[in-house]
């Protein structure tokens, strides 16, 4: 007799990693097996891996509406965050000041705290119950000394939609260029470049359904950046190194493809999103939401379980895939700092629990997340 098959859990963590579409390996697979040339090389080897190089160019700034010549290519959101915010401070080396928020991910918390030790002064602003960035403390912290002003387009967390275009248009007042992390953002929401009026944003390529391990910087034409990573002439001599030409490849496939649906894709994603927050609140009294509940990711939902810990709630549910942005060390667990800076109580922000959905996730789906996740909580508070 067969033995009964456990179905695979529900993935609800598409916040941390995406599956490669189908169509992206398939474009990539040509590159991993016969088109192996070098993009440098004079010959046609070469010359067919720079051209997949370029029209992976061309569909991402398609994404992001601007120039194919303003994406730089690199190893992923962590390494573009990096070139931007040290690169930038370093070609901006006489003013001594950079702002940013309290609430960003390592990727960029990390560099500004590298610049601080380093002899820069860091503004970190704060959020309000929502989780959105406080615009009036920008404007009390920005002057002629500030080089750059660093901000996430959504939080990873919460998937709160920051101010980016009205602290772009206060930072340029003051003199200073504009970065975006929106790693999370892109392929869920629309990313206009120009819109937003910013002078650089990071992509990686894994949170849209790309391959781990690239990523894109969008630099704008004129705006000045040093390479912190010294090399060659790739990437218009700010990133060296031979160019992952299968994962470029992939990545301008996964641009297309989440281009070509976009505005249906999050329509679908915030219904069945909304429909898994209203089956948990049903079953769960008491639950809470974190963040805005409008400005945010289509994606993304981010609830407090009253009198139970987050990770405890999905430690009792195999059947589902999520996070927490808790961390836990040798047996004492603190809560999320972002869930934190919202004004949450320490205890309450605990119960945290970070769902995130994809273009794969049904509505069966919820149906069974919800009723795991609510019969786990039931299990802890011996309802």
């Amino acid at each position: 007799m067969e033995p009964l098959r456990t179905p695979h859990p529900v993935y609800l963590d598409h916040n941390a990693t995406t599956p490669l579409l189908p169509e992206v390996v398939d474009a990539m697979l040509p590159y991993l097996r016969e088109h192996f040339g070098n993009p440098s090389s004079n010959h046609g080897y070469g010359a067919q891996a720079r051209s997949a190089v370029a029209q992976a160019r061309e569909q991402v700034a398609a994404l992001l509406g601007c120039d194919a010549e303003e994406i730089v290519f690199t190893s992923g959101g962590t390494e573009a965050n990096n070139l931007a915010i040290r690169g930038v401070t370093e070609a901006l080396a006489s003013k001594r000041h950079v702002l940013t928020t309290c609430i960003e991910h390592p990727a960029t918390a990390r560099p500004c705290a590298w610049l601080e030790s380093h002899g820069r002064r860091v503004t970190r602003i704060g959020v309000d119950g929502d989780g959105c960035a406080r615009v009036d403390e920008a404007r009390e912290a920005l002057d002629g000394d500030t080089a750059l002003v660093t901000v996430m387009h959504s939080n990873n967390e919460t998937g709160v939609l920051q101010p980016v275009s009205e602290l772009a248009k206060l930072a340029h007042a003051a003199g200073a260029l504009v970065h975006s992390d929106a790693a999370q953002s892109l392929g869920k929401v629309p990313v206009q470049v120009r819109e937003l009026g910013i002078d650089l944003l990071s992509i990686a390529g894994h949170k849209l359904y790309a391959p781990k391990g690239v990523g894109a910087l969008y630099v704008k034409r004129g705006t000045p950046l040093v390479p912190f990573a010294l090399g060659a002439s790739h990437e218009r001599g700010l990133r060296p190194g031979t160019e992952n030409v299968a994962s470029i490849v992939g990545l301008g496939t996964a641009c297309e493809a989440v281009g070509r649906d976009l505005d249906a894709t999050a329509a679908r994603m915030r219904r069945l999103r909304d429909l898994l927050g209203a089956r948990l609140a049903s079953a769960v009294p008491g639950l809470a939401l974190n963040g805005h509940r409008e400005l945010r990711l289509p994606n993304t939902l981010n609830v407090r379980f009253p009198r139970a810990s987050g990770n405890a709630v999905l430690d009792g549910t195999p059947e589902v895939a999520a996070s927490t942005g808790s961390a836990c060390h040798e047996g004492h667990e603190s809560a999320s700092a972002v869930i934190l800076a919202m004004g949450i109580a320490p205890e309450d922000a605990l119960g945290s629990v970070r769902l995130t959905l994809g273009r794969r996730t049904t509505e069966d789906d919820v149906a069974r997340a919800s009723e795991a996740l609510s019969r786990s909580w039931q299990r802890i508070v011996g309802g």
